[in-house]
This record gives structure tokens, C-alpha cells and sequence, in this order.
């Protein structure tokens, strides 16, 4: 197609302009709490494009309110989201286009080779915190939506791009763009996914189990019930819980995947002195959450589960497990993957990629659950990162990835949107 041609060209002759725009973005520490400067930058870029620009710190009160909310703190200053919306003329579908500049902590120096946020390029990848978890992929959709702007395209459908926070400690950040009336008929979100296209992600939830012994002294320890050697029945029945739970996915898309919904226990605490029995252990944990499953269910598996304890040990008759929920929770989200949007991406793909796109299941949660089941928009995640460099020191992404996604992705925005040639 014509249109195409020109696009592809268009963003084969600004790519400096661009590079130079997301270097900015990663030299910025956009950590929680950290993220309005970033932002603002972000905002700027789509005045010039003349968007309707919206800016707003999220709602606490109106987050708390939702049943899937959850962050560490209930006020947002210096935390805003960012929406741009490019009008269409009427007649076609919209999309949302929804990537997160909130970023994890950069961790300790030393093991960087450069700076942190130094927005290096060495031997074609940009390296810093967030280059590729996931302000490079943010880079392909504003460097798409700059081509279908710049070369005065007309679309019929409405283009929603959305730049949020919180993403990385559960998402109020897009939960507030969907409680503030930001929907559309499909998303796509640039995670960090190695050029993979994922129609399928896990969800996840913390929980806290609370596994009761009776003290005693050391010295006699056998006139107590230590906590911590039931702490082992527990954890091996947990265990037990995740082959049932694994064993029942069946989906060609998790065969790369060894543990499509793992159970991670991460975190263990218990007694309080050398010579005394333990009379209580806690651990915390996530339980992953599969693409046809709820939370609910899940919750209720785990539970129910927890009780058949009594059936190895009898302490755990009078002593049951006691099970919280907490913390931070991920919603799972899946789009068909006959969708039109995944057939549109896919086509383009091979279009420009010059080979067949390799389909999975995502390993991890991302907002594309909240887009799905709280927004009722269909969702695919597809971007240009490294999946294995985020989070880690030296982070990076390749540059070459961030436009080969632009093209990709602007592409599937005109057939989507469709063209409006009158």
C-alpha cells in the first residue's frame, strides 16, 4: 500500500530526531513518585503534533473505590498520566495505544557498565534504566503516531495514546485512564516481548499464608510445635497446588513456557529467639493467574486447597492455615487470537520484518489484563525490548527493534482506524 511506502520512508528519515527524544526520556529517573518531568516531555512532544493533549495526577479516591486498585500510596503528586488522542473523521475503529514511563529502581551502580540513565548507544542498543522495560517501546508508538500525523493522514477512527504510571507496582495508572472514560476497540501496549506477539498474559497475587506452631524451650523442644518445620509441609503442598494448576494449561502458546502460573513463595519470616520453638511463621508469596481464569477463583483454589492440610497433618485440624490477600495483584487478559487486530498485526509484521512473527503467552502480567476485563478492550502486547534486560543491571534496548515496531505498529493503526479517503 501507498500509505505504507510513505510511512516506512517518513520514519526512515527522522530516526535522529527520535533517538535523541528517548535518550532524553531514559537520562530521566522516572521512578515511582519521580515520573512528572518525563511526563512533561512526553506531553510537549504531543502538543507539537497538535493532539488533543490531556494531563492529570491520578484520583486516589476514585482508585480506591476499585476492587483491582492497589499502590503504595494514595496520593499521586508529580505521578501524572499523559493522553493524546488523535481525532478521527467518524466510521472507524479506535485504538489505544497505552505504554508505562514509570521505571524500577536502578539497584546498585557498580554493575552498570555506564550510567544508570545513561542513554548510551554502543553497538546499536540505548542502554539505561527503562530503555527497554519500557520507554523504547513507548519510542515506536510516538515515533508512529508522529508518522500518520506528520504526513497528514486522515483516519476514520479515533488513536488513544496514553503514556500512565504505577504500571510496574499494579496499574492505577491505566485503571484511572478507564475509570476517567478512556476505552477503545483494541489496545496495543509495547512491553518488552523481543519483537514476540502476546495475546495471552498471566495475571498474579500476593498472599500471605500464617502457619501457627506452640512454643517452648530449645532445651525441650519436644514440649513445643515448631512453626517452622510445619512451614515445610506447607510450602510442599504449595507445591503440590502449582502442578495441578500448570498441569491443567494445555494452550500451544505456553509450550516455551516451563511454568506457565507459577506460586512463588518470596519472602519468609518466623521465631524471634535461638533457644525458644517457633509458634509462628509467615510467608508471603504471588500466585500467578492464568488468561481464563479470575481472581476470584484462584483466591477461592488456594484456599480450599490450604484446608486439605488437615488431611497430611492433623496440627493443621486445630491449626489451620490462615491465608490473607494483599499487596499488589496483576489482572490476567487475553484477546482471540483470530481478533482482527491480532490479523492485522501479524500481516503487517511479515510485511516488514520479512518473516512469519512468533506467537506466545506472556510470562508476566501487564495492564493489557486491566484494558481487557476492567475497559473491555481487547489487548495484545507487542513491543520492541529486551525481555531479559528488564529489571537487570545494564538494561538496553536495539534501536534498529524500536523502528522496525514503529513501522509495524503505524501500519496496523491505518488498517484498524482504516483511512478516510474522501
Amino acid at each position: 500500500m501507498i500509505v505504507k511506502e510513505r510511512i516506512n520512508r517518513w520514519i526512515d528519515d527522522n530516526r535522529q530526531a527520535h533517538i535523541e527524544f528517548l535518550q532524553k526520556l531514559v537520562q530521566l529517573a522516572s521512578t515511582q513518585g519521580n515520573e512528572k518531568e518525563v511526563q512533561e516531555n512526553v506531553a510537549q512532544f504531543l502538543t507539537n503534533l497538535n493532539v488533543d493533549v490531556d494531563v492529570w495526577e491520578l484520583d486516589g479516591e476514585r482508585l480506591q473505590k476499585h476492587p483491582y486498585f492497589y499502590s503504595n500510596r494514595v496520593t499521586f503528586k508529580n505521578s501524572p498520566n499523559v493522553v493524546g488522542v488523535l481525532k478521527g473523521s467518524g466510521g472507524g475503529k479506535s485504538i489505544i495505544l497505552n505504554g508505562h514511563v514509570d521505571v524500577v529502581p536502578e539497584g546498585d551502580h557498580e554493575q552498570w557498565d555506564n550510567g544508570p540513565f545513561s542513554g548510551e548507544i554502543v553497538n546499536g542498543k540505548m542502554y539505561g534504566r527503562g530503555a527497554t522495560d519500557m520507554k523504547g517501546g513507548n519510542a515506536s508508538l510516538m515515533i508512529a503516531l508522529d508518522a500518520i500525523k506528520s504526513l497528514g493522514i486522515r483516519l476514520k477512527g479515533d488513536v488513544i495514546f496514553q503514556s500512565v504510571v504505577e504500571e510496574e507496582s499494579g496499574g492505577a495508572g491505566t485503571l484511572d485512564t478507564i475509570l476517567k472514560g478512556y476505552k477503545a476497540d483494541a489496545a496495543i501496549i509495547p512491553e518488552p516481548t523481543n519483537m514476540k506477539i502476546f495475546p495471552k498474559q498471566q495475571g498474579s497475587k500476593w498472599f500471605r499464608l500464617i502457619v501457627t506452631g506452640r512454643t517452648a524451650h530449645g532445651g525441650t523442644r519436644y514440649h513445643g510445635v515448631s512453626a517452622i518445620d510445619k512451614t515445610f509441609i506447607v510450602t510442599e503442598h504449595v507445591k503440590e497446588l502449582e502442578k495441578i494448576r500448570n498441569d491443567r494449561i494445555t494452550d500451544p502458546l505456553y509450550d516455551n513456557i516451563p511454568i506457565p502460573v507459577p506460586i512463588n513463595i518470596g519472602a519468609i519470616k518466623g521465631g524471634d529467639w535461638p533457644s525458644s520453638v517457633p509458634d509462628i511463621v509467615e510467608l508471603e508469596g504471588r500466585i500467578g493467574i492464568a488468561p481464563n481464569e479470575t481472581m476470584e477463583e484462584v483466591q477461592a483454589e488456594m484456599e480450599i486447597w490450604l484446608i486439605r492440610l488437615a488431611e497430611k497433618d492433623e496440627w493443621f485440624k486445630e491449626h489451620p492455615v490462615e491465608v490473607e490477600w494483599f499487596g499488589a495483584r496483576w489482572v490476567p487478559g487475553e484477546i482471540k487470537t483470530d481478533h482482527p487486530l491480532m490479523n492485522s498485526l501479524i500481516n503487517n509484521f511479515k510485511e516488514v520484518a520479512g518473516e512469519e512473527p512468533v506467537i506466545e503467552a506472556a510470562p508476566w502480567g501487564t495492564d493489557g489484563g486491566l484494558l481487557s476485563q476492567v475497559g473491555d478492550t481487547p489487548s495484545v502486547v507487542f513491543g520492541p525490548g529486551i525481555t531479559s534486560l528488564a529489571h537487570f543491571p545494564n538494561e538496553a534496548i536495539e534501536v534498529e527493534k524500536i523502528f522496525e515496531a514503529a513501522k509495524i505498529i503505524a501500519a496496523t493503526i491505518v488498517d484498524w482506524c482504516e483511512l478516510n479517503e474522501g
